[in-house]
């Protein structure tokens, strides 16, 4: 057994986790020089992101060492917004940390998916305060606009920097965080594109509640529309860019309704908007009319797919994401940071409106392992 120092260990990490940036990336693609942001597989060792999805999935194993007091975790994300996603990673981080006998305290640093400027704000006071934090889970409200607060983290001495929610860690970054969670906005659209095309067939006229433009909406959205158009000849007559807000996706619907009332699907890029989205056409009678598809799969759009107002969504096995950070914390823990994936992704499959109730009941209950099945109280 050894003692664990966690600022010194931090320490160590963030500067190793800075080195790295300048060894990427470890493998090349014909597609570089079109993208300013390196892809999973040229970043991830071969066979460390399998071992550690294969590690979150089985019973925990308990960390090696000793502490001689509670790790220290500041959390910077948008979990004021609808998405439960932040709420549930949570739930998975710290349900699997106490499984893993690792001792942490918290402080959650919470804001809405457009205060890009707060989120600044308390990126700027972990940073001042780092001799009080020895991790920081950071979740971009967008990655381009919160990159110099990432580069700032993950080069703070004795912080060792994770980010949530994106999976494509920028080449133009000083300082590499020393590790990216997320599920694969790409992945999910062309799994969704797929679902829909042997659904619906070709030929269809749609509308889209897009988010903020940048890389999350780039793969959710402008990739769906890429795949669909190429593989389906479908087309999008309006593209609403609701900001991820509920606010938007209720305001772009009733627009949809309106003005384009051939569109007879609508695809929202997230929770909040799908949730606004439903509302609209509740409100005017049309949600048995319209095609609606969510993202995520969180506990509200899988009770809006059971009362027949959302028709299919993405759906992410959603504690993955804070399960496989705790596995990560003990690895950092017990040295062996080394044997980690720079970036983890989660699994991905569809939920629908034709499944039964217990194959739904079924995927809430593998998704929400930790944080329980059913939607989150707010």
């Amino acid at each position: 057994m050894k003692m664990i120092s966690g600022l010194v260990l931090a320490t160590a990490l963030s500067l190793s986790a800075s080195a790295l940036a300048q060894d990427l990336p470890l493998k090349t693609l014909p597609d570089d020089g079109d993208r300013d942001y390196w892809l999973p597989q040229q970043v991830n060792k071969d066979g460390a992101l399998e071992a550690l999805q294969a590690k979150t999935g089985e019973k925990a194993v308990k960390f090696d060492g000793t502490q001689d007091k509670p790790i220290q975790i500041a959390l910077i994300y948008p979990s004021a917004d609808v998405s439960d996603f932040w709420a549930r990673n949570y739930l998975a981080l710290t349900k699997r940390l106490d499984e893993l006998g690792i001792q942490y305290e918290t402080r959650e640093f919470a804001s809405r998916q457009i205060e890009h400027s707060l989120q600044a704000t308390y990126a700027n006071q972990v940073a001042q305060d780092q001799d009080l934090y020895d991790f920081v889970i950071f979740g971009p409200s967008e990655l381009a606009t919160q990159a110099d607060n990432i580069d700032k983290l993950a080069g703070t001495d004795g912080l060792t920097t994770f980010v949530w929610a994106f999976h494509t860690p920028l080449k133009y970054l000083k300082n590499q965080p020393a590790a990216w969670f997320d599920f694969s906005s790409a992945y999910g659209a062309l799994k969704m594109c797929d679902y829909m095309l042997e659904r619906l067939g070709k030929d269809v006229t749609y509308a889209m509640n897009r988010g903020i433009p940048g890389i999350t909406d780039n793969q959710r959205s402008g990739d769906f529309k890429d795949c669909v158009a190429e593989k389906g000849n479908w087309d999008a007559v309006y593209e609403h860019y609701g900001e991820y807000q509920r606010e938007g996706g209720f305001t772009g619907t009733s627009l949809i309704l309106q003005a384009y009332p051939e569109a007879k699907v609508i695809h929202n890029a997230n929770t909040a908007m799908a949730m606004g989205s439903v509302e609209a056409q509740v409100a005017t009678g049309k949600e048995k009319e319209i095609f609606s598809t969510g993202w995520g799969g969180t506990g509200l759009e899988l009770d809006a797919i059971r009362r027949g107002e959302l028709d299919a969504t993405p759906m992410r096995m959603g504690d993955d994401v804070g399960a496989a950070t705790a596995e990560a914390i003990k690895a950092h823990l017990e040295d062996k940071a080394d044997e980690l994936p720079l970036v983890f992704l989660g699994r991905i499959t569809v939920a629908h409106d034709q499944m039964s109730k217990e194959e739904i009941d079924n995927l809430e209950k593998e998704a929400f392992r930790f944080s329980g099945v059913g939607a989150l109280k707010r």
